[in-house]
């Protein structure tokens, strides 16, 4: 029969020892648990600094009405939220600049989405070497400024010496020259070429790195199932690569709903033109073209609200995908 053995009692000096180091424990944990906001602090501080306060700085205009006058002597006219009523109430807001924000932003999502996946999916069939040769001339698109890019586009279809009405004319297509930046439709058409030319080759980037990702053994094993490449694309590629594509409409959509210089550059972008207005260049005409601060720091609170919400919901969608 097996004897067990009772334990001993911890004698004196290995009670104080455990003791000692439990303290030291607790005592260390605030320390551990605040490790990482000290690391942050810099960037936290310098955040503040630099974008925090500019837009406490705007929401304060706001509420005020903020001109020349006020500018001048440094006066307060405080008017409370008459700035936002007045932008919620106006017609202009209704009727042409969301329309014409949120319609651009959805249609230039889904072109830039597209183009970007055909032009990752071409280069995946690539070789390496035209791989990198092909990548690396999209990305001199990406890597062009945004004002380069628009004067470009607004010489090629200039009304007096665009190649666009040249070659109109000498396919005998038309007879005089068309001013297409008059007309709505035809002004927010080319600023899409615009926005799409840019913003395409990180698209391409992005689901590249993706795809080369995908098992080629399950492409090849439902390629001799005899699923075709549309098949093969949304049974097998796309839910493999849902989360790449969850980030790439997000980042997307954030940076097409504040296109600015891509509107504003374009004739009669600036204001000329009331019926091709978008929030970020209505904001702008009413500050510095009305001399109209605080209603325009207004509208620029509301187009901020708007960023910050989809912002939420990118960020939502990175910690799902993180959980995953």
């Amino acid at each position: 029969m097996s004897m067990v053995q009772a334990p001993l009692p911890a004698t004196k000096a290995e009670s104080t020892s455990a003791s000692v180091a439990g303290g030291r424990k607790r005592r260390g944990l605030p320390i551990v648990t605040a490790r990482p906001w000290l690391l942050l602090a810099p960037g936290l501080i310098i955040l503040a600094v630099l974008m925090l306060w500019p837009l406490i700085q705007v929401f304060i205009y706001s509420l005020q009405d903020y001109g020349l006058r006020e500018i001048n002597t440094g006066e307060n006219n405080w008017i409370g939220f008459d700035n936002y009523v007045e932008a919620l109430t106006n017609p202009t807001l209704w009727t042409v600049v969301l329309p014409n924000t949120v319609g651009f932003a959805a249609v230039a999502v889904f072109v830039t989405v597209a183009v970007g996946t055909l032009v990752a999916l071409l280069l995946a069939r690539l070789g390496t070497t035209w791989r990198v040769i092909v990548s690396s001339c999209i990305m001199v698109a990406w890597a062009m400024p945004a004002v380069t890019g628009t004067y470009v586009w607004t010489f090629i279809f200039d009304a007096d010496r665009g190649i666009f009405n040249s070659v109109l004319r000498d396919l005998g297509l038309m007879d005089q020259s068309i001013n297409w930046f008059t007309n709505q439709w035809s002004f927010y058409a080319i600023v899409l070429l615009n926005v799409v030319h840019h913003g395409f080759p990180f698209v391409a980037i992005t689901v590249l790195a993706g795809l080369l990702g995908v098992s080629k053994e399950m492409l090849e094993a439902a390629a001799l199932d005899g699923a075709g490449a549309w098949r093969r694309f949304w049974k097998i590629i796309f839910p493999t690569l849902k989360p790449v594509f969850s980030v790439v409409i997000i980042l997307s959509t954030i940076w097409d709903f504040k296109v600015f210089a891509q509107v504003y550059l374009m004739p009669g972008g600036g204001g000329g033109n009331r019926q091709v207005l978008n929030l970020g260049v209505w904001s702008y005409v009413e500050s510095f073209g009305q001399n109209r601060y605080g209603f325009g720091a207004a509208l620029a609170v509301l187009l901020t609200l708007v960023l910050i919400g989809i912002t939420i919901v990118y960020i939502r969608s990175l910690m799902k995908e993180d959980e995953l």
